[in-house]
């Protein structure tokens, strides 16, 4: 009777831990009636969601979680005609009622911001501006007002593509896993920059390989690390390509060992790539195609070598899926189908990485970005 006793001890509190909710945070475009950031209640162990509340804010196209959990960054990408440039939003953040109330704004240090990230100690915000080129970091108070841009970088040049490669395209400011490193995918000059970035004053400096090249006219993106630490990956949106590096932790150098299309065979239409993540697990990689594809293109990743073989593509089940993310419990993939405006919901195979379409749906106008804040209050 005590084993039994034990055992159903056991199971009843393996149960209530992997029946935790968290709130799913939704970034969206103003322009067809959604009014900014919504937050949702989410189930990881059923995938069943429900609104809780938003916030007013023009073009959060992008979100940054607080490392504590408690303050939202969101970019307004060319929110606002009376407002000169872009702008960068602060928040703070209920993670007991999942409320968000407005706290202020600063520049964003150039035009159409669509990308911004917090680093690891949560003192620094980095946002990249895709129509002006430019990147810059802003100081996060203790209370998580921004200040004023410490660092401002201007790009400069331009690639084989005379209609999307004309000027430089901030497309995205990732850090190293250590925080000592700043890669800045430009989607206008064919260039992974490559900075050093210290993380006491904010300053940002040209590494010792200050860029890695891609193919001419591929249009990089969006790019991210493996858990292990030892490989990273770049999504490539105008070719439908991802190239992937070994990643050299002391130097912040990357060397290509491959470069793979996202596409399924018989596509002939605009790539239009856009999103890229690797499971939890490390075990696979996952990569959206907008355009006529409205595919996600699915990878086995090689534990040894980090090479990806193509496992398949899953319809997303809508249009435009710009922007996807893993929920917490690794068990779902939730894709932002911009212009169907919902979230499709799948269940993950752990085994093939394979897509399953849960039949669940999460309807909001313009849906662009997904991120997590876990409850404090979870049942």
């Amino acid at each position: 009777m005590k084993y039994t006793f034990a055992f159903i001890l056991s199971f009843c509190a393996l149960t209530l831990f992997a029946q935790k909710n968290y709130f799913m945070l939704v970034g969206t475009y103003t322009s067809a009636g959604s009014e900014g950031i919504y937050v949702y209640d989410f189930n990881t162990t059923t995938a069943q969601s429900k609104p809780v509340s938003s916030v007013k804010t023009a073009n959060p196209s992008f979100l940054a979680i607080s490392p504590n959990g408690k303050y939202v960054y969101a970019v307004n990408e060319g929110a606002d005609t009376k407002i000169k440039g872009g702008r960068v939003a602060s928040f703070s953040f209920n993670n007991i009622t999942g409320e968000l109330v407005a706290l202020n704004n600063q520049s964003s240090g150039g035009n159409n911001p669509c990308y911004i990230t917090t680093d690891k100690a949560g003192k620094w915000v980095i946002v990249g501006n895709y129509s002006s080129g430019t990147l810059a970091v802003l100081p996060v108070a203790k209370n998580g007002i921004l200040d004023t841009a410490v660092t401002k970088i201007q790009h400069i040049g331009q690639s084989v593509n005379t209609e999307r490669q004309n000027e430089s395209h901030v497309h995205s400011t990732v850090l190293s896993p250590d925080n000592k490193f700043l890669f800045v995918p430009d989607l206008g000059i064919d260039k992974v920059m490559v900075y050093r970035f210290d993380n006491t004053k904010g300053y940002i400096t040209a590494a010792a390989s200050p860029f890695v090249m891609t193919k001419p006219g591929s249009g990089p993106r969006h790019f991210v690390f493996h858990p292990n630490k030892k490989y990273a990956y770049l999504v490539e949106e105008l070719t439908g390509g991802i190239s992937a590096y070994r990643y050299m932790a002391k130097s912040g150098q990357l060397n290509l060992i491959q470069n793979i299309s996202t596409l399924p065979p018989e596509y002939m239409g605009n790539a239009g790539s856009a999103d890229i993540h690797v499971s939890p697990d490390g075990k696979f990689l996952y990569a959206s195609n907008r355009g006529e594809s409205n595919t996600i293109a699915i990878f086995s990743i090689d534990k040894k070598s980090g090479i990806l073989t193509s496992v398949g593509h899953q319809s997303t089940m809508g249009k435009t899926p710009r922007n996807f993310n893993f929920d917490p419990s690794g068990n779902f993939l939730l894709v932002a189908n911009q212009n169907s405006d919902e979230i499709v919901i799948f269940k993950i195979d752990r085994i093939t990485g394979l897509l399953t379409d849960t039949g669940k749906r999460i309807a909001v106008s313009k849906p662009v970005c997904i991120k997590w804040v876990k409850r404090e209050n979870n049942q």
